[in-house]
C-alpha cells in the first residue's frame, strides 16, 4: 500500500478548510497532503501514526502536522460501542493562504517557529488541548468568515504560546526532500499496514524502487535506523501497549504484535526494556496500586 496523496479542495472564497469528521474519516489510509493540519479528537481512541511515530490517540488529544507528514489515524478494536460515535475536528490551511510572506511579519515570529516545528508533529499538553478544543469546536459551525479567521489566529497565537509542546520525531520524514518522500511515505505505510503481520525488506525494496542492498542504505540514512529496527520499534511499541492496557496473555499480544515466535518476543522485549514482558507489567501496575 502506498502513502496516498490528498489534495483538498477548500471552496474558492475561503482561506483555509475546517471540517467535522465522524468514524469513517479514521479509517483513511496512511496519506499526506501540501496543507498543515491541526487536528483534535473529539471522542475515540487508537493508534495515531506519524512519519516513524506511533502512539495512542484518545479523547482530547491535540496535534499540529506540518505539510508533506505523512499520518493516519486507527481506532482501537473495542468489545464495547466507544468508538463507534468516534469524531475530530480537523482544519487544514496552506503557508501561505494570507499571503506568500505574511509568517514572516515580526508580529508573527512566534506562529512562524510554530509551523517550522510542526514539520516533525507536535502534541499539545491536556491544558491547551482542552481550551483549543472548545475552539475549534465552535470554529466548525457557520460563522461569520472574519470572525472565524480570527478566531483560528487566535488558535494558533494560543499554540505557539502554550507550554510542554512536544515534538513527536526530530528524525520525521517531512524534513526530507520530495524524491525521498516519495520513496520512504510508500515504506513507512507498508510498515504501519504489516508490521504486526508478515512484512519483507525485499518487499519493501520493491515498493521503493530500489535494490534490497541500495533500499537497506537509503532507510538507515532517512530513518537513522534500519529497516529492522524500524519493525522491531513498532511491534516493542504496540506490545507495551497493550501490556499496559489490557490483561490478555503474553503469548496472545506476543503473536499480535507481529512476533512469530514467543521466545524471540521475550528475547527482543527483555533487550529492548531489560525487563521480562510480565514484569514490565507488574512494575505497571505497581504504579497505581
Amino acid at each position: 500500500m502506498k502513502a496516498s496523496v490528498e489534495i483538498l479542495y477548500p471552496k474558492s472564497d475561503q482561506s483555509f478548510l475546517v471540517r467535522k469528521f465522524d468514524k469513517s474519516a479514521f479509517e483513511a489510509p496512511y496519506h499526506y497532503h501540501s496543507e498543515f493540519e491541526l487536528t483534535t479528537i473529539i471522542k475515540g481512541r487508537g493508534k495515531r501514526y506519524i512519519g516513524n511515530h506511533m502512539e495512542d490517540f484518545q479523547e482530547g488529544d491535540l496535534v499540529l502536522l506540518g505539510a508533506g507528514l505523512p499520518h493516519c489515524w486507527k481506532l482501537e478494536n473495542t468489545p464495547n460501542s466507544e468508538n463507534e460515535e468516534a469524531s475530530a475536528v480537523v482544519v487544514q490551511f496552506t503557508r501561505d493562504f494570507l499571503g506568500t510572506d505574511f509568517f514572516d511579519k515580526v508580529e508573527l515570529t512566534g506562529i512562524k517557529k510554530l509551523l517550522e516545528e510542526s514539520r516533525y508533529g507536535i502534541r499539545f499538553s491536556e491544558e491547551i488541548s482542552t481550551k483549543v478544543q472548545k475552539q475549534l469546536i465552535s470554529l466548525s459551525k457557520p460563522n461569520n468568515h472574519f470572525k472565524s479567521l480570527m478566531r483560528l489566529m487566535t488558535i494558533l497565537h494560543d499554540l505557539e504560546s502554550s507550554d510542554n509542546q512536544i515534538i513527536l520525531d526530530k528524525h520525521i520524514t517531512s524534513a526530507l526532500d520530495s524524491v525521498e518522500q516519495a520513496r520512504i511515505n510508500p515504506v513507512m505505510a507498508y510498515i504501519v499496514d504489516n508490521f504486526n503481520d508478515k512484512i519483507s525488506l525485499d518487499k519493501a525494496a520493491e515498493i521503493a524502487h530500489m535494490t534490497p542492498n541500495a533500499f537497506c542504505k537509503f532507510f538507515k540514512k532517512v530513518t537513522r535506523k534500519t529497516f529492522v529496527q524500524m519493525v522491531l520499534a513498532y511491534r516493542l511499541n504496540y506490545a507495551r501497549q497493550k501490556l499496559i492496557q489490557t490483561d490478555k496473555p503474553i503469548s496472545e499480544i506476543s503473536f499480535e504484535s507481529g512476533f512469530g515466535d514467543v521466545s524471540h518476543f521475550y528475547k527482543m522485549f527483555k533487550a529492548e526494556t531489560k525487563l521480562s514482558p510480565l514484569n514490565y507489567r507488574k512494575k505497571f501496575m505497581q504504579r497505581f496500586s
